[in-house]
């Protein structure tokens, strides 16, 4: 079961790193869901950011950015496992 937690708003190719606009809460060690037209994939996340400080936890309305090992794409769709 998955709840739709936020949308890509961009990808850092260089750092493999996707900036994703929360709309409910996220923490490290959660499995998260990308999906979108081409992205499907699952993984855990292992790493996060809110203004360049490493957090444990993110919420609604933060912009947060998550070290990925696949390409995303803006829009793309971001679901937390429940």
């Amino acid at each position: 079961m998955e709840k739709e937690i936020g949308r890509v708003t961009h990808y850092f190719s260089h750092l493999n790193v996707a900036a994703v606009e929360l709309s409910d809460t996220i923490s490290v060690g959660d499995r998260v869901h990308f999906y979108g037209h081409t992205t499907d994939f699952v993984e855990t996340v292992e790493s996060m950011e809110v203004e360049h400080k490493h957090v444990q936890t993110a919420g609604p309305g933060d912009d947060v950015a998550i070290h990925v090992l696949q390409h995303v794409r803006e829009h793309d769709k971001l679901f937390k496992e429940i």
